[in-house]
């Protein structure tokens, strides 16, 4: 009743904004350009590298110049990164925040096509408590700069969380907000919510079974052939753990009065390397994964719960990160090798030929 009252108050302002929903996202297959390397190939291989493998969907973690420039005029459609060192000035200094939108976003449009800002990446439920308090902020000052340049019908404001924000998230209609994290998710899913923003998800099946191994069916885990999960309370079935993952997210959501929001998953992959207690890390369970999960998102359709919304998916990611810290996993969820052949076979072509560049796998996603 609160939320009516409030729309009603405010109606001309939010229908302003209803109007101007913008989709960041074409098709349903996306990939993360992440670079915390010294040895991968440089930004204008890498638009040779994407436009070959047709994806065209990408995000990157910061609004790096170099990458923008190498981007203009190539088709491909880019998520910039406002990062989490960044959040504290741009929430309290709303000049601060336009100012970083006129330099980042602005200045290379439309030539480069900047189709969304992330304002940090998992800050809710990390280590960096701090940060929750001032992610509104951050997100409302940036927002208004994009609606004052006039670009809030090109451009999407979105976060994205991590699976630690979710508690119960087993079985799926189980799930609900983790409590310590409600009272700033909620103002911010009411703020996305009135610009038209879907939830952002990082779901990785490989975490769950990494320290779970002897709960966990891999093959549930990699969208392999198996008897799958029941969840008593809807009798829906699952047979791969991504779909169940994404549909707890959907029910938090409508616990927390937010049934109509979408989910994008913005990152999700499995390690092709790990060190000796990280199980399932191999080269087969991530050519396995990422094979499978490509196959799944050509069918464009949703999940059990959320049917209808045809599920869109940002695989992390490009590249192997050498210099990422962290367990040996963290460095190795690359598609493709740092010389730009492909790191296994799920029918991609890499910058050069490569003894696992076989295939002849077409996909339309």
């Amino acid at each position: 009743m609160r939320t009516f009252w409030v729309l009603l108050l405010f109606f001309p302002f939010f229908a302003s904004i209803a109007a101007l929903t913008v989709q960041g996202f074409t098709g349903t297959y996306g990939i993360n350009y992440g670079r915390l390397a010294d040895n991968i190939p440089s930004p204008d291989e890498v638009v040779t590298l994407l436009r070959g493998a047709k994806i065209r969907n990408v995000r990157i973690y910061d609004a790096d110049h170099s990458v923008l420039k190498a981007f203009s005029g190539t088709g491909l459609e880019i998520v910039v990164g406002l990062p989490n060192e960044n959040l504290k000035d741009i929430s309290s200094d709303a000049d601060q925040a336009m100012s970083w939108v006129k330099d980042n976003v602005q200045a290379f449009l439309p030539q480069t096509r900047i189709r969304g800002i992330a304002i940090g990446n998992e800050v809710l439920g990390g280590t960096d408590t701090e940060l929750y308090g001032v992610l509104l902020g951050a997100v409302k000052n940036v927002y208004n700069a994009v609606n004052k340049l006039k670009l809030s019908h090109i451009v999407q404001i979105t976060t994205a969380h991590s699976y630690a924000v979710f508690a119960d998230s087993f079985p799926p209609s189980s799930c609900v907000f983790n409590h310590n994290i409600a009272q700033y998710m909620k103002p911010l899913l009411e703020f996305f919510s009135q610009i038209g923003s879907p939830f952002c998800l990082n779901a990785y099946p490989f975490l769950a079974y990494k320290d779970t191994p002897d709960k966990i069916d891999i093959n549930y885990a990699l969208f392999s052939p198996n008897q799958g999960i029941v969840d008593n309370k809807t009798h829906l079935h699952y047979d791969n753990m991504l779909d169940a993952q994404i549909d707890a997210a959907y029910w938090a959501l409508e616990d927390a009065g937010f049934e109509k929001m979408e989910v994008i998953v913005t990152e999700t992959g499995w390690a092709s390397s790990g060190d000796s207690n990280e199980d399932g890390a191999t080269v087969n369970n991530a050519r396995t994964y990422n094979y499978n999960l490509r196959k799944r998102l050509a069918k464009k359709k949703g999940t059990p719960f959320r049917p209808k919304n045809v599920l869109k998916v940002y695989v992390f990611a490009i590249f192997n990160e050498d210099n990422k810290p962290g367990a040996t996993s963290e460095r190795n969820f690359g598609l493709f090798k740092p010389d730009g052949s492909i790191a296994y076979d799920i029918g991609f072509h890499g910058l050069k030929s490569s003894s696992a560049d076989t295939s002849v796998l077409s996909l339309k996603v």
